[in-house]
């Protein structure tokens, strides 16, 4: 199966495929897939200059610092996080995200597709050792990305991800 779709919808699936595996919940998860994927568009959007670089902010004395209480790694990326009282969530300028909103993203990106692929993403992960999947999830993510038409920048574009590209990253593993 081949699905047209945008990276963004994609890293941020697998990196809440990748986050569950590691042991955290569905919800947390979700939102750090969110949260890194904004994380990984800025970065680009600064090399392309298509964003200026964000200036630091200045605190006033006797403000308070970012809601943030700390952060996560994932895939090479700090995702900051704020403890909720529904667990760990990531924040963006100090707020939770939504789980749900991620969710309906996600169904809205991948329409049918979505239960397929996320069960394709799923086995790739499960077939690394978690200490394994944490040092290659990113490299397995370059493997597999929806491939940019020749010509095309890659900002915005849809590509086509190959659900085979997935299986074939999991057979081999599951084969070694």
């Amino acid at each position: 199966m081949k699905v047209k779709i945008n990276r963004a919808p994609v890293l941020t699936l697998w990196a809440a495929v990748v986050a569950q595996r590691l042991g955290y919940t569905e919800a947390e998860s979700l939102t750090f897939g969110k949260a890194l994927a904004g994380l990984n568009a800025q970065s680009k959007g600064r090399r392309l200059g298509i964003y200026a670089p964000r200036p630091k902010p200045e605190s006033a004395p006797g403000t308070k610092p970012s809601a943030a209480e700390g952060s996560v790694e994932l895939m090479g990326r700090s995702i900051p996080v704020v403890r909720t009282p529904r667990g760990l969530r990531a924040a963006d300028k100090g707020e939770a995200l939504d789980p749900d909103s991620v969710r309906r993203y996600l169904e809205s990106k991948f329409g049918e597709a979505l239960p397929e692929v996320r069960q394709a993403m799923t086995d790739l992960a499960r077939s690394h050792s978690r200490e394994e999947l944490a040092g290659r999830a990113f490299a397995l993510y370059e493997a597999f990305r929806p491939a940019v038409p020749k010509g095309e920048k890659g900002w915005g574009v849809a590509g086509e991800l190959d659900l085979a590209r997935l299986e074939r990253l999991h057979r081999t593993k599951a084969g070694s």
